[in-house]
């Protein structure tokens, strides 16, 4: 049974099985417009896991400043929101009812962190 953080350990679980997933299409299955392709004899949960899984290393790709707060949290918003697209896959395709409420509190807490980091950020950085 996994322990009372049972958001990160869904996450840590998800990262485990999609990782390797993820290189190899980041590296061999890329189409001209950037998307994972992945193989069309893939189930559609696997298929829109690489699409989320790329999707997230693409966008944590920001320019980072030197400014190690305000980089930790600009890059961790859209590996929250890759957390997210995760779980929302979980929750249209999977069926094991307790894997399912793990994933519905992984959006609940991902999205709530996701606005303290956009709030922070807000404050931190004045707009322009």
């Amino acid at each position: 049974m996994i322990g009372s953080n049972r958001p990160f350990a869904l996450v840590l679980a998800m990262t485990a099985v999609l990782t390797p997933l993820s290189a190899k299409a980041q590296h061999t299955q890329h189409g001209s417009t950037g998307a994972v392709s992945g193989s069309l004899n893939e189930p559609p949960a696997t298929r829109a896991y690489r699409a989320a899984n790329a999707k997230m290393h693409g966008d944590m790709d920001v320019a980072f400043t030197g400014d190690a707060d305000a980089d930790f949290m600009r890059a961790m918003i859209p590996h929250h929101e890759g957390a997210i697209a995760m779980a929302e896959i979980e929750l249209k395709y999977g069926r094991d009812p307790a894997v399912r409420r793990l994933a519905a509190a992984v959006v609940a807490t991902q999205r709530r962190e996701i606005a303290e980091m956009r709030t922070w950020l807000a404050r931190r950085q004045p707009r322009k």
